[in-house]
């Protein structure tokens, strides 16, 4: 689970883990974006990143919105999950919504690993095409600790994400 500025956030993430395992990682995105703009990046999408999709239209039953990422999970995948919902202002946390604590809530066994990325939404901004070279930063912090409550859960990510922030060399730089 990562803060969210950038395409490339999906990549670096990704980028973390060993070869060996790849084929295991799935990042969760918006299926109105990867599968409705267009046939090129849906074959991407599809192929490439193997990505989950969530619908975000509002139409999918509540209970049914983690489905796909269930069946991800009990077939002992690895997601990668924004948290924000989607790409926010470059190098600025947006506020977190609860679908995590929802995601995870009846799964003790999986963990939710927090990391705090900065430097990411100036190298590859938000509409943009064209790299930018930036420095940036990729900080793996600790498990987070379950919660019942999804506003509790949210308090624990945010303060995580926060916590991380101290170990941004970049940080101070932007």
């Amino acid at each position: 689970m990562a803060n969210h500025n950038s395409h490339l956030d999906t990549f670096v993430l990704m980028s973390l883990f060993p070869l060996s395992v790849i084929h295991q990682v799935r990042p969760v995105a918006a299926a109105d974006y990867f599968f409705g703009n267009g046939r090129l990046l849906a074959w991407i999408a599809a192929r490439c990143i193997d990505i989950v999709p969530l619908d975000r239209s509002g139409k999918t039953k509540r209970e049914d919105l983690f489905n796909n990422c269930h069946e991800s999970l009990d077939q002992s995948q690895i997601l990668i999950v924004f948290p924000e919902g989607s790409r926010g202002r470059p190098e600025q946390l947006s506020r977190l919504r609860r679908g995590i604590h929802y995601l995870v809530k009846d799964r003790e066994e999986t963990p939710v690993i927090p990391v705090r990325m900065h430097g990411l939404g100036h190298a590859l901004p938000k509409g943009e095409a064209l790299f930018v070279p930036f420095n940036c930063d990729v900080v793996v912090g600790d498990k987070i600790r379950k919660a019942s409550d999804s506003a509790d859960f949210l308090k624990s990510i945010s303060e995580s994400f926060n916590d991380l922030s101290k170990y941004l060399v970049t940080k101070t730089q932007s």
